[in-house]
């Protein structure tokens, strides 16, 4: 193991020619007597700084270390390391044209490793000699990494790719914290390095799905899963908000999950700001990553050997070992334990809501036309019942989730308040007949007596008589009346 104490070569140089001429600093020589000093001190053995070997030093050499000790009154020791080189820093083997070729080399191809660049720069010096010679490897690599031209990973070539490699060209990279407790959580889900064996006698990697606090690191709610649907996800929130409470902000990644209708709106309803990272980028979401490395070196480790794993026991050996291990254990960084930091605030937390509620939360809302003829509308290919009281709605609003369409409900447009429940149309019930009444409106169902010719009709044809014209038509032979004709 290296010693990061140790000094390094130059310090111990420095300290070596410091212990040799630092008792002449210490007690002057006086006139005449500085030679005698300098050759007792030549004949005298020392220990080589680097090797450790015996070394002597001639009389010259400690008379040059004295003088440089003694024309620096502030940092002698300073004075005794060696100079740094005039030329360090420079690549002085590699020409200007080779290193434009480089550059232009690396802004095209980014995700070259620094070998594959040298290969790809000899190529190219081998196929035209005017380039001069290559210098070594080494020398191209202390280029690149002099000019901070660091092997990037390769990012596809999409409109989210091009957005996070422009922003890391343009923005650094920075750690952060939320400021209180529950400000902020990250959730995201993980394929893990395990198979569990299935009751149908199959094989399937689980997922995990993690919900940490920002601030104190805390493990929320951790579950494995056998898909990544919105219907996982609210699954698992749902368990770590009625556990630790309404954050006020959550993080997730762009995946379907977590950008499904019934994920955002719910959150939406809930007054929990939804956080997307910027695609292929996911140091925004470091905490995660982090927490999925103890999960796979400490708790998957400790089950290498179960060889008949199934999901309901890596389940119950997870939720033992988050709480147990991982929300007890210390902190490097905070200095405190994920739980303690949890429950020491400040805290911005607010009271979970009930099971109902959150399933209500988590609906996606959409808008209907009402069938006037039998008073349904159609979801996922299915005819919902709307309650009598809303049969004279043309447009209304409905909530549910695409996973459960046992619970569908009637809500108002303006408010959001749940009106009524729908049912899914019986038309093998509705078979026998049985009719319920409708409910009567202002207009009673029986027509009133005939009242005879309309008022706008009556008005039309008395101003049409005030005109004094004939009616403008002739009547057809044969279709008068008959007493017309005797007279």
């Amino acid at each position: 193991m290296t010693d990061d104490r140790k000094p390094r070569v130059h310090e111990r140089w420095a300290h070596l020619r410091f212990s040799i001429v630092g008792p002449l600093l210490a007690a002057p020589p006086g006139p005449g007597e500085l030679q005698t000093e300098l050759k007792n001190l030549a004949g005298k053995t020392w220990l080589h700084p680097v090797t450790g070997e015996p070394v002597r030093f001639g009389v010259s050499t400690i008379e040059r270390w004295f003088y440089q000790a003694k024309r620096t009154r502030t940092d002698p020791v300073g004075a005794l390391r060696k100079k740094t080189r005039v030329d360090k820093g420079r690549i002085l083997a590699l020409g200007e044209q080779l290193k434009s070729i480089l550059l232009t080399q690396y802004a095209e191809h980014r995700s070259w490793s620094c070998q594959l660049h040298y290969d790809n720069l000899k190529a190219r010096v081998e196929a035209d000699r005017d380039l001069g010679t290559l210098a070594s490897y080494h020398t191209i690599r202390r280029f690149l990494l002099s000019q901070g031209l660091f092997r990037e990973r390769r990012f596809p070539d999409t409109p989210g790719g091009r957005k996070a490699r422009a922003r890391l060209d343009e923005r650094e990279v920075r750690s952060y914290e939320a400021e209180y407790v529950s400000g902020l959580w990250h959730l995201d889900f993980h394929h893990g390095s395990r198979k569990v064996l299935l009751p149908r006698g199959q094989w399937a990697t689980p997922l995990a799905l993690a919900v940490l606090d920002d601030r104190s690191r805390l493990a929320c709610h951790v579950q494995w899963y056998l898909d990544e649907t919105a219907e996982t996800l609210i699954h698992g929130l749902s368990q770590a908000i009625q556990k630790r409470g309404l954050p006020r902000s959550l993080m997730t990644d762009n995946g379907s999950a977590m950008i499904a209708q019934e994920t955002t709106e719910g959150l939406l309803r809930l007054s929990v700001v939804h956080r997307l990272t910027l695609p292929h980028s996911p140091y925004q979401n470091g905490k995660q990553e982090v927490f999925w490395a103890q999960l796979e070196g400490r708790l998957l480790a400790m089950l290498e050997g179960v060889n008949d794993l199934t999901l309901p026991v890596l389940n119950d050996t997870t939720q033992a070992w988050v709480e147990m291990e991982y929300n007890k254990k210390l902190h490097s960084e905070t200095d405190q334990t994920p739980l303690a930091r949890f429950l020491a605030g400040p805290d911005v937390a607010r009271t979970s809501p009930d099971s109902r509620a959150l399933r209500l939360a988590f609906t996606a809302e959409e808008k209907r036309t009402q069938r006037r003829s039998d008073g349904t509308v159609s979801l996922a290919g299915r005819r919902f019942e709307i309650p009598g009281p809303y049969r004279t709605l043309k447009r209304i609003t409905i909530r549910y989730a695409g996973w459960d369409l046992t619970h569908v409900y009637l809500s108002d447009e303006r408010s959001g308040k749940i009106l009524a429940r729908l049912f899914p149309l019986d038309r093998s019930k509705n078979a026998d007949g049985q009719r319920r009444t409708l409910p009567q409106g202002p207009i009673s169902s029986t027509p009133p007596p005939s009242s005879g010719m309309a008022p706008l009709l009556k008005k039309l044809m008395a101003d049409y008589a005030a005109t004094g014209l004939p009616p403008a038509y002739l009547p057809k032979d044969g279709l008068t009346e008959p007493e017309e004709e005797s007279r």
